[in-house]
């Protein structure tokens, strides 16, 4: 089942695909009760937005065995954990500013899960149980930003400008996360082309560290890390993220404009 947000001109609503091109429209929320309103509205009408408002986006670095390999660092022996704000948080379509200071933005395809229910001290096998779903992500970093921030033992600015963590275009509840292809695209060229086979630490396991010593609420978001291939994109350019199974999420890069006077 693919669930999502979207706007036909009054504002966000909750709905579902009936089929390729139909959205039925929900009242409340995939993480609460639901009732189908009748309505149905055609997908190419609307404006999607993230499916989901997360309240908190953790990140992962280096959880891809090629991508560890690509950059020559050690391989984790912990889940190396990061935060993205929520103001990051864009959907489907939406530009992704390259900031004025920026000097080398780089795309970041992801898978992300969806928590579905508050979890605390879940255990690796009890996992999947609290994850509503997965939608494709994109970790969008400012690399000598994070550079500096790294060298002295911090990561926040550098992943966390706004515009920062796209994801869409829905949640996918049907598919099993442990052996999908997952690539990027910039302009149509692909640039990442993996396997979530090859993540370090799979989604049992991210889940189930995280809960440990963090009460995991309904609609948190985890990105489970990138494979390698990543590299900078400039505005005018186009990324897709393209995972097997979910979809495919796609966002300009638009350069930022001096704000007004």
């Amino acid at each position: 089942m693919k669930w999502l947000r979207y706007d036909a001109g009054s504002g966000p609503r909750h709905g579902r695909l009936a089929d390729t091109a139909t959205i039925e429209t929900m009242d409340g929320s995939p993480f609460g009760p639901l009732r189908p309103t009748g309505e149905r509205v055609a997908l190419a009408s609307v404006r999607l937005l993230a499916p989901v408002e997360p309240r908190r986006v953790f990140g992962i670095g280096l959880n891809y065995v090629d991508h560890i390999r690509e950059v020559g660092a050690k391989t984790p022996s912990i889940p190396l954990v990061f935060m993205k704000p929520d103001s990051a948080v864009v959907g489907h379509e939406a530009p992704v500013v390259y900031p004025r200071v920026g000097a080398n933005v780089h795309y970041e395809a992801e898978l992300a899960v969806v928590i579905g229910r508050k979890a605390r001290r879940i255990t690796a096998d009890r996992a999947r149980e609290v994850v509503f779903g997965y939608t494709c992500a994109n970790d969008v970093s400012e690399r000598v930003i994070q550079g500096q921030e790294m060298a002295m033992g911090s990561l926040v600015v550098g992943k966390g400008f706004d515009t920062f963590c796209p994801l869409g275009p829905w949640i996918e509840t049907g598919v099993d996360p442990s052996d999908l292809r997952i690539r990027a695209r910039v302009n149509g060229a692909t640039r990442q082309d993996s396997r979530t086979s090859d993540l370090l630490f799979g989604v049992e396991a991210l889940v189930c560290y995280l809960s440990q010593a963090i009460t995991l609420e309904p609609g948190d978001v985890i990105l489970t890390g990138t494979p390698a291939g990543v590299g900078p994109v400039v505005p005018g350019d186009t990324m897709e993220i393209d995972i097997e199974g979910i979809g495919v999420l796609r966002n300009p890069v638009v350069a930022e404009t001096a704000p007004p006077r």
